[in-house]
């Protein structure tokens, strides 16, 4: 572990009274879940959107994603089939960052996150806008692995991992609730582990 990491493994104080939640089980691995196969992508062709209701669309090449203002972070990830890991590092690019140099319309209230594989997954705007939520290419120091995400992912600590989508390519702006791709298969929108919130 590094020692400027910034921990933010108490979270877990606005939601609960227990680290690890409910129906879930800590493991020191780090297993491999995923709808589908790990797609290819290329870092010269690459690239980040933000899109919707915002007063200016971004659009990002890899290094100038790299090159935005970043972090590093101690989280616990908590896994909708029931697994938990803690004290996970990870580095990256908070949301609220992105939001603010976008700037977002006054009737923005969802974020739809979009990935190179297809997925998407949704988040009410005020669970989005924290500086847990990031954009993570690093996991403990190293690159995060193509299977967990890499190049870039979304981790989400205060919610259940489907929210946080794998090989993520944009976000996009919301006025009204889109369902993501495990959404509308019956996953549950809110995604709150302290509440066991796995299904609809």
């Amino acid at each position: 572990m590094t020692d400027d990491a910034i921990d933010v493994t108490d979270l877990y104080q606005e939601f609960g009274d227990d680290r690890l939640p409910s129906g879930q089980r800590e493991t020191t691995a780090f297993p491999v879940l995923s709808k589908g196969s790990t797609p290819d992508w290329d870092p010269e062709t690459w690239e980040f959107t933000v899109t919707g209701a915002v007063d200016e669309e971004l659009t990002f090449s890899w290094d100038e994603f790299r090159d935005l203002p970043s972090e590093t972070q101690r989280q616990d990830f908590h896994c909708v089939t029931g697994w938990s890991k803690f004290d996970c590092e990870f580095t990256g690019v908070p949301f609220p960052e992105l939001a603010e140099r976008a700037g977002l319309d006054d009737d923005v209230c969802h974020v739809l996150f979009s990935a190179l594989d297809g997925y998407t997954t949704d988040l009410p705007l005020e669970d989005c806008m924290r500086e847990e939520v990031l954009f993570t290419w690093a996991f403990d120091g190293e690159e995060l692995p193509a299977d967990h995400g890499g190049p870039l992912r979304v981790v989400t600590p205060h919610k259940y991992a489907y929210k946080g989508a794998k090989w993520v390519d944009g976000v996009e702006f919301l006025t009204e609730p889109e369902l993501g791709y495990w959404e509308r298969r019956g996953y549950s929108e809110t995604a709150n582990p302290w509440e066991e919130e796995r299904y609809s």
